[in-house]
């Protein structure tokens, strides 16, 4: 507006200036009566009619004096219009330019906040460039632009492949460690990838957007190689995505609302209800095709639901992580319990103190990290060392198998203190062992790779039961089956020692006997270094002769039936055992129990006799303890741990050097 104001007022002037008594006439208009005038005056001088003012010069002179002076004052006006124009021009260009610049004009803080990006996760302590950057700095990032581009013409003149630690060089300090860690992660050469989360894994003083930055880009395998890292921290992983609606109808912990209507029902716990459909869940997860239509029926975020309603059940939780563990056995399942949120659970049940749950989440892992683990672990097959990854090289196998009513892990804790007759164990609880091959051979003997077997065992079959387990429950079907779950989990590749507890030995002797008969399972027999048999009744027991006496009233199960004193089986199971170890030179060192052994409060038993635990090679040592806690040392010190890992130590001596 004020430029058009201008412009009008500029206007105004130019035709208000000049006299105005003469009118202007056109440059055509001039010329033509300057010529007109000039002939007249011809013809009246030819015809001497032509009259000469005193004082004058011609007509001719005087009309072009006239027409330069209009000629000059036209000149004059245009140059004012002219110069009103670009002057008016000039002004109005300049404040628009002003204007353009103070709207765009940046705020230079929020750029170096968007630098930083830390905005999105946690504020900056400060955004003061020259705290973070200077003359040294830019030249550094100069001086480093100029190394790469050299590095890069060099690797093309010499045709070599350009070292991708330079091409992260003109990045931010804060920025080029994660993005050159994220990227090595991706490499296609193993060793690399498996150094690039071990790197990683080690960053502990990341800002928070750092880390969820790796959790939103990294890829599959790396989120689960930082789940296997030890001490890794949670940030790393991004939380289970949003849970899917609750339907109505079918069970509560299945989505649906039907539990709530069976309690007004019934007085059972839903927990209990809930505890069934996991254990039923947990057969189905051993087949492959059932674990497909889990998956297809959207199981893995069911049981992401349940699992975080039901943090207050240590058996729920378990059972769920069991499943996830058998269906990770399939790798084309990977991507759907990745993408469920899985990887961070287990992450976080890594770090649990109670040594099944944290051993169960390791199973787990393990199944799904096939980027370092090359074995795969079935059900009731738990690493109990190393547990994380490691760059330390495994050199030898020490496989422990309970007995019966034992488990994978309850069996060989330390011993139960009791508080009112030992007051000094008792203050010394925390340092309890829940299960001694974890805690205490782990950290003796860092090398060894130690697993622990699970089986279904009963003393009696009251309750109901398949129609099919009976013949599941013999030891002849136990070997074939563990045999199997062995072979999958790298049993046999490298020196082996076995440890067993009751029962638990003539299983290992079953097993051993049938692979030197299967040229499958050579490799177990040949590697075998050494076996440790806790009480195992070679000639059977006390208990199941007891079950038997009482057999209308108990209903002994199969495994009992099996432990008769003297029986056929058994004594079968000992000669072929011992024609082969023999000449297989096999170390042998028993442990027999001296102490009877309260079963309830009515009985009192010798369970394996002296006698019994006599295997007829090898050492036997009698130990003055029962038959529970024969494999369950009072503490690290004591003659029975010792004296168990002299042996390992003894035979594996070439394996594990000093």
């Amino acid at each position: 507006m004020s430029v058009a104001a201008y412009c009008i007022f500029c206007y105004r002037q130019i035709g208000t200036s000049g006299p105005a008594t003469k009118t202007h006439l056109p440059w055509n208009d001039i010329i033509i009566s300057s010529t007109c005038n000039c002939r007249l005056s011809a013809c009246q001088n030819s015809y001497g009619l032509a009259k000469t003012e005193p004082g004058g010069s011609g007509c001719g002179a005087n009309l072009l004096i006239h027409a330069e002076e209009k000629k000059l004052l036209m000149i004059g006006k245009i140059a004012k219009v002219t110069g009103s124009l670009v002057l008016g021009g000039f002004v109005f260009i300049t404040y628009e330019v002003l204007s353009l610049k103070k709207l765009l004009q940046i705020d230079t803080q929020a750029i170096n906040q968007e630098k930083l990006k830390s905005y999105v996760y946690v504020r900056t302590t400060s955004l003061n460039p020259s705290e973070y950057q200077g003359i040294t700095y830019q030249a550094r990032k100069e001086i480093h632009k100029a190394v790469r581009k050299i590095l890069e013409t060099e690797a093309k003149i010499f045709r070599r492949p350009f070292s991708e630690q330079f091409s992260t060089f003109d990045g931010e300090d804060h920025e080029c460690a994660l993005w050159l860690l994220l990227k090595r992660s991706q490499s296609e050469d193993k060793e690399v990838r498996l150094q690039a989360v071990q790197d990683l894994a080690k960053n502990s003083h990341w800002h928070d957007y750092q880390y969820g930055t790796v959790a939103q880009t990294c890829d599959q395998r790396t989120a689960i190689g930082l789940a296997r890292s030890k001490d890794i921290d949670l940030r790393f992983f991004l939380p289970p995505p949003p849970l899917p609606k609750i339907k109505n109808g079918g069970l509560w912990c299945f989505g649906g609302n039907g539990l709530p209507y069976c309690e007004t029902l019934s007085k059972i716990p839903s927990e209990t209800v809930e505890l069934f459909c996991l254990q039923a869940l947990v057969q189905h997860s051993k087949v492959s095709s059932h674990c497909d239509k889990i998956e297809a029926k959207g199981g893995l975020q069911l049981l992401q639901r349940i699992y975080q309603l039901r943090k207050d059940s240590a058996k729920i939780q378990r059972n769920i992580i069991r499943i996830i563990g058998n269906m990770a056995l399939d790798e084309r399942l990977h991507s759907s319990i990745v993408r469920a949120g899985w990887v961070s659970v287990l992450a976080e049940v890594m770090k649990s103190p109670h040594v099944i749950q944290s051993s169960h989440a390791s199973r787990a892992l393990a199944n799904l990290d096939r980027d370092a683990v090359k074995e795969k672990y079935p059900d009731g097959v738990y690493v109990l060392h190393p547990q994380y990854r490691s760059s330390e090289p495994i050199r030898a196998d020490v496989l422990f198998v309970h007995g019966l009513l034992g488990a994978a892990f309850k069996t060989w804790r330390q011993q139960d203190i009791d508080r009112h007759l030992d007051k000094k164990a008792s203050e010394g609880e925390e340092d309890y062992s829940q299960c001694w091959p974890k805690t205490w051979l782990a950290s003796d003997c860092p090398a060894l790779r130690i697993i622990s077997v699970e089986y279904d065992t009963h003393l009696s079959d009251w309750k109901a039961k398949c129609p099919v387990e009976a013949h599941r429950k013999s030891i002849a079907y136990r070997s074939n089956e563990l045999l199997d779950k062995l072979r999958a989990a790298g049993i046999g590749d490298r020196p082996l020692v076995w440890v067993s507890h009751s029962m638990g030995g003539l299983l290992v002797k079953k097993m051993l006997v049938d692979a030197s008969k299967n040229p499958e399972m050579d490799k177990i027999v040949n590697n075998t270094r050494g076996i440790i048999f806790y009480s195992v009744p070679h000639h059977g027991s006390q208990l199941a002769e007891y079950s038997i006496n009482a057999r209308y009233l108990l209903f002994p199960s199969v495994e009992v039936k099996e432990l008769s004193k003297d029986s056929p089986a058994l004594k079968e199971l000992n000669d072929d055992f011992l024609s082969f170890a023999k000449d297989k030179k096999f170390s042998v060192l028993s442990f027999a129990e001296t102490l009877p052994t309260h079963i309830g409060s009515m009985i009192k038993l010798h369970v394996v006799p002296l006698e019994s635990a006599k295997l007829g090679i090898g050492d036997l040592i009698p130990v003055d303890v029962n038959h529970l806690n024969i494999c369950k040392p009072k503490k690290k010190d004591a003659f029975l741990y010792q004296r168990t890992l002299k042996f390992i130590q003894d035979v594996l001596a070439q394996e594990l050097g000093d």
